[in-house]
């Protein structure tokens, strides 16, 4: 059993045993497959935060078994030096290790040339996320290096990384001949300036207009401006796999929605999901798309326009495209201005049952024969893609997934 394995070797080599670990592991299957989940911000239980010591037992006790299919440990301190040992479990034959999360640990470049080095080899990891550790320019180009020789990767999450334009433009190169990688995310990357902006997007357009395998791709907080959008949608032009572009957080405003809206109105669109929350769009950006989801071409079935400072005509214009829309389900719009005809209009859209409750973030109530709209914690997925590696370790049992779901070979695709 792994706690009992866990504790031996903790005893043998006088570590402290973590307590935190000490009671995932009491709970784990002993039969199934499962994701060992042991995030450090587990609100369900006292969770213990794990140093590189605890990835040295951790590691070690884990070697011996093939039924970890994933490793949860977001929200640790593990360092470099902690990488070092968890790389042992991608470097046996026998190992089944699907999916690795790291999450805002403290890793840096040096580990992340680690993992880039042992995963040029390792045919098994699906999916690694290192989003909120400071890898840097140095950790990145060692990544997207590895893009050029690892065939098996489908997931790469480099979020608020501290990476430099360099690196996001040798990311944009190993994805001209990659076609492994499904979903890549460098949200948040340190590029300044149009001159940046410029070469990165120009090679970001060529990438696009090449790649036939990328699904989802995350471009939030980025500083896109006119320069980038327009470069960005030419790629977009010629590119038919791509279902979800997150541009959240950006500097697009009402001139820029042009370019995009020639790509959702392009023959045989792919595009499902759009996330342009937190940018300047405006009611003319807001007008212009909503005639985009009046084309016939148009496969967009969720969009996220929050705090994008429109007004009645842009939100009239959203909840009239809805009525002569058949694709779109999802819709976000909090965060703009709600006169009292746009409340009417999107409670009409409820009522009717065209909005469904569940696939928004506004709800619609009534004061003294006023109509206003009130927010519901409600957002636009974060992720769209999963590789097949699907099991909870709190029943060992093979995770329910809703049933409108359209699978591909390999992949799922959650609508």
């Amino acid at each position: 059993m792994l706690s009992e394995l866990y504790h031996t070797f903790c005893a043998e080599n006088e570590i402290i045993p973590n307590n935190y670990i000490s009671a995932v592991l009491e709970e784990t299957p002993k039969t199934e497959k499962y994701v060992l989940k042991l995030a450090g911000n587990d609100t369900l239980k006292p969770a213990e935060r794990l140093h590189d010591r605890d990835a040295l037992a951790l590691s070690k006790c884990l070697l011996n078994t093939k039924d970890v299919t994933g490793l949860d440990l977001s929200y640790n301190f593990i360092r470099d030096d902690g990488i070092k040992h968890l790389t042992e479990l991608l470097q046996v034959n026998y190992q089944l290790l699907r999916s690795l999360d790291l999450t805002f640990n403290e890793l840096e470049d040096d580990g992340a040339g680690i993992l880039s080095h042992c995963l040029q080899s390792n045919t098994t990891l699906l999916s690694l996320t290192l989003s909120g550790n400071k890898v840097k320019n140095t950790g990145a180009m060692s990544l997207a290096g590895l893009l050029q020789v690892n065939n098996t990767l489908q997931v790469l999450r480099l979020a608020n990384c501290d990476m430099k334009t360099e690196s996001v433009i040798a990311f944009a190169i190993a994805l001209t001949t990659n076609q492994t990688l499904r979903c890549l995310d460098i949200s948040r990357s340190l590029t300044f300036g149009p001159e940046e902006e410029w070469h990165w997007a120009l090679h970001f357009a060529h990438m696009l207009a090449l790649n036939q395998s990328l699904v989802e791709l995350h471009l939030g907080t980025m500083g896109i401006m006119t320069c980038g959008i327009e470069r960005l949608s030419k790629g977009l032009l010629f590119n038919y796999t791509l279902k979800y572009l997150n541009l959240h957080s950006n500097r697009i405003t009402r001139d820029d929605v042009q370019p995009l809206v020639n790509v959702l109105m392009k023959e045989n669109c792919v595009l499902e999901v759009l996330d342009l929350s937190s940018n300047q769009i405006q009611d003319e950006g807001a007008v212009l798309l909503s005639q985009a989801l009046t084309s016939p071409n148009c496969s967009l079935r969720e969009l996220s326009l929050c705090s994008n400072n429109i007004d009645c005509e842009g939100l009239l214009a959203l909840a009239n495209a809805l009525n002569l829309n058949s694709t779109l389900t999802h819709l976000y719009i909090w965060g703009n201005h709600f006169k009292e005809s746009v409340c009417k209009a999107f409670r009409d859209l409820l009522d009717s049952g065209r909005l469904d409750p569940d696939h928004t973030d506004v709800r619609a109530y009534e004061v003294d024969g006023h109509v206003y709209l009130s927010w519901v914690f409600q957002t636009l997925r974060k992720r769209f893609y999963e590789p097949e590696n699907n099991f909870s370790v709190e029943t060992g049992a093979r995770q329910e997934q809703p049933t409108n779901r359209i699978a591909t070979k390999g992949m799922k695709f959650y609508v």
